[in-house]
């Protein structure tokens, strides 16, 4: 079994906090921090990610069991970032009795929309934009990460400092070798988590950015139009990384979703 690497912090309702393609459980670190005022909360390296172990195999099947190991709560809140809520989602269909609500933070349930031809008008991530990247990490994939970080922060306040935190988090761990990289974004590709959100009967919060480049705004109109119990918050002049530029607003809505429950 694949030993994940996880910090915890706080005491009250158990949440759980799922990084991003790329990154490692320090990015939460001032945010983990001010939300454990209030509750537990449980910070994991997704594997390969940090501290925790690579596993030869990284689909969702084999993360959301390695999650759900590690995880000592019988039942959280579980929040994912971007990957992560990806992530988080798989959890919550393969193990629903340990998810009692889902916080999707910056994150879409079909990352990258579907070829044109199929009629499918999602919003997402452009295809172009997406493979450009994809094939930008194959050729070298240490020059790759900072152009990612900078999508992450881009149009977003203060992203100088954004962008600048995020390298120094980034910094502190190894980063994932490139098999693990690639196997993410294969997981963003071709992921479709549609029909788990049209199955599951627990709370779920998505949160947005409006300057968002990865994950447009406009998905915050198709949740809602098809998945009319889902909870839509968008936040003014946000990027990728809400967490950095808009923490006190995220924390007044994780705190919201935590305590109705």
């Amino acid at each position: 079994m694949t030993q994940l690497y996880q910090r915890i912090f706080g005491k009250g309702k158990s949440i759980v906090l799922v990084h991003g393609w790329a990154m490692h459980s320090g990015v939460w670190q001032d945010f983990a921090r001010q939300l454990a005022q209030s509750y537990r909360v449980t910070c994991i390296d997704l594997p390969g990610h940090g501290y925790s172990e690579p596993c030869d195999d990284f689909s969702l099947a084999n993360i959301s069991k390695a999650l759900v190991n590690t995880v000592d709560a019988e039942s959280s809140c579980w929040l994912g970032w971007s990957l992560g809520a990806t992530v988080v989602l798989d959890v919550a269909a393969r193990f629903p009795e340990r998810v009692n609500s889902l916080i999707l933070l910056a994150g879409n349930p079909r990352f990258v929309p579907l070829d044109s031809e199929t009629g499918d008008d999602w919003p997402g991530m452009a295809v172009n934009m997406f493979d450009t990247f994809s094939n930008s990490l194959q050729q070298d994939h240490l020059a790759a990460l900072p152009q990612f970080l900078s999508l992450q922060v881009y149009g977003s306040v203060n992203a100088k400092i954004q962008l600048l935190k995020l390298k120094e988090r980034l910094s502190e761990c190894a980063i994932p070798c490139l098999n693990i990289l690639q196997s993410g974004l294969a997981l963003l590709r071709h992921a479709d988590m549609r029909p788990v959100l049209a199955t599951l009967d627990i709370p779920v919060s998505v949160i947005l950015g409006d300057k968002d480049t990865l994950v447009p705004v406009t998905v915050g109109k198709h949740l809602p139009d098809n998945y009319p119990d889902i909870q839509v918050n968008v936040l003014e002049n946000a990027g990728h990384a809400l967490f950095l530029s808009h923490q006190q607003e995220l924390l007044a809505l994780v705190s919201r979703v935590m305590d109705e429950r």
